[in-house]
């Protein structure tokens, strides 16, 4: 459903600016006047930037949705930001490389419309997932990173993702480090699932360096990706405890469920349009 459709039933209002007395209230008399209802309203005030933050959940009837926008702007401090977001479903692009796990726990979502989002197409610089997404109806891509420089390989992959007009990419498992133009490209709406719990034991094989530290708490960390490797903001963070009875494969057993979880936990967040990014730092209304 396009904003530009004159009948609306359900709208989330998003909005960010400088915080002040009577935000609230110039904000519920603005919606009023509109003939909307509010159904749940969440707000936070960053302090140390003073910054304000909502999310609104109207339902009505609205006629001019560019209308409410200047009406709101117009009560609202100088630089503030307002998005109006018809209760729609994203679309997503995934990539992989060999790990089956979060894009399985993705496509099955998908398969049964319970993950927020359409899945457009998968891409993977290796093979070995195209079977399995594919049966459950979703294009597969093989982009091959071998013998590429890091630009040739990555343009191929815009190329694909540019196709669909996708909202946001997910990282299930790509385990290549992308670029700052690929980055830049894409600003804010790549999600990547990091394999701990930040910012400990970054790099390969981290289950095993987690057992041979003789770890008591593993965990995972889902954010977004910026210019820093794993350094982005983080959307949510799991963890679970470990023992002196757990080798390297019950670590990475019980890793994996965490990854799967706190990925799903993050998208449905993203998906419903409830994280505001600042800086480097969400705020998430749950």
């Amino acid at each position: 459903m396009s904003l530009s459709i004159l009948m609306m039933n359900e709208l989330t209002i998003l909005i960010q600016c400088p915080d002040q007395v009577g935000l609230v209230t110039n904000i519920t008399r603005v919606l009023a006047g509109q003939q909307l209802n509010i159904i749940a309203m969440r707000e936070f005030v960053d302090e140390q930037h003073k910054t304000f933050f909502t999310r609104i959940a109207c339902t009505g009837e609205l006629a001019e949705p560019a209308k409410l926008k200047e009406k709101l702007l117009e009560n609202l401090p100088n630089s503030a930001e307002v998005n109006l977001i018809s209760q729609q479903e994203k679309n997503i692009a995934v990539l992989v490389t060999k790990e089956y796990h979060c894009l399985a726990e993705i496509l099955i979502k998908n398969q049964f419309k319970t993950l927020g989002a359409n899945v457009k197409c998968v891409i993977g610089n290796y093979e070995a997932l195209k079977d399995f997404t594919e049966k459950l109806g979703i294009p597969y891509y093989y982009v091959s990173h071998e013998g590429k420089e890091k630009a040739q390989f990555e343009s191929e992959i815009k190329e694909i993702i540019d196709q669909f007009e996708v909202d946001y990419i997910v990282l299930a498992k790509f385990m290549r480090i992308l670029s700052a133009d690929f980055v830049k490209d894409y600003e804010g709406k790549i999600v990547n699932i990091h394999h701990s719990f930040l910012p400990a034991f970054i790099g390969a094989n981290p289950y095993k360096q987690a057992f041979e530290r003789g770890v008591k708490i593993i965990g995972a960390t889902a954010h977004f990706v910026t210019n820093n490797l794993d350094e982005g903001p983080i959307v949510t963070q799991h963890t679970t405890h470990v023992d002196h009875t757990f080798g390297v494969k019950e670590m990475v057993r019980s890793g994996k469920e965490i990854e799967k979880a706190v990925l799903l936990e993050a998208l449905n967040l993203i998906f419903e349009d409830r994280v505001f990014v600042s800086g480097n730092k969400t705020i998430v209304f749950k």
